[in-house]
């Protein structure tokens, strides 16, 4: 058997660190520490303790995830990449992600929809579609919400929109027409069509 030998607030938050047999066991979350009605003096054995610890690691992992889907939208990849970076066990965000698919908090293509909602006026498609993937969205969905939210010739009334603002109160010089091209190239825009939207505002001014 082991007993707990100090239960120890830290700072203003609901957490505490756990010591048994003046060693520290972990950090608990307040709400693990009342389902048990953890005192110091207590005694159980070590499997109790493994179990405190996966427990609790399942409940902060979980209320971590929700707190951040809170501040904004997330994907599968993003939310898992998060919370392996926070060193949280494998086993806790595997629940923590099922659970909240489960709830409608995760939703790729919800997710895919509102990106290209956001940004379908500044970047192309090319660029949209490299930011999805490398959010962890599938292919097949990305191209699915591109045909239908941003079909090429908006795209290229985009591109002449944004052309035109770039270009407002600026000569078309040399110096000019690199920093047009190394901009809408940025952005993922295919070098003939940013050719003939500079051609077409060149034309138009003269």
């Amino acid at each position: 058997m082991k007993e707990i030998t100090e239960i120890k607030k830290i700072g203003k938050g609901l957490r505490y660190d756990v010591y048994v047999d003046e060693q520290l066991l972990g950090t608990f979350e307040a709400e693990i520490l009342a389902r048990h009605s953890l005192k110091t003096g207590q005694s159980f054995d070590e499997d109790f303790f493994e179990e405190l610890k996966l427990e609790n690691g399942d409940y902060a992992c979980f209320n971590r995830s929700l707190g951040l889907l809170g501040k904004s939208m997330k994907t599968e990849k993003m939310l898992k990449d998060f919370l392996r970076e926070k060193k949280y066990p494998r086993s806790s965000i595997d629940k923590a992600i099922n659970k909240l698919k489960d709830y409608g908090y995760i939703n790729d293509e919800a997710f895919c929809e509102n990106y290209i909602n956001c940004y379908l006026s500044s970047k192309s498609r090319r660029k949209l579609k490299y930011d999805l993937l490398s959010k962890g969205v599938k292919e097949d969905i990305i191209d699915e919400k591109l045909d239908e939210l941003l079909p090429s010739t908006q795209e290229r009334d985009n591109l002449l929109a944004l052309s035109e603002k770039f270009m407002r109160n600026r000569d078309f010089d040399q110096k000019t027409k690199q920093k047009f091209f190394s901009h809408f190239a940025g952005k993922g825009y295919d070098f003939s069509e940013i050719s003939n939207v500079w051609e077409e505002i060149q034309n138009g001014r003269n």
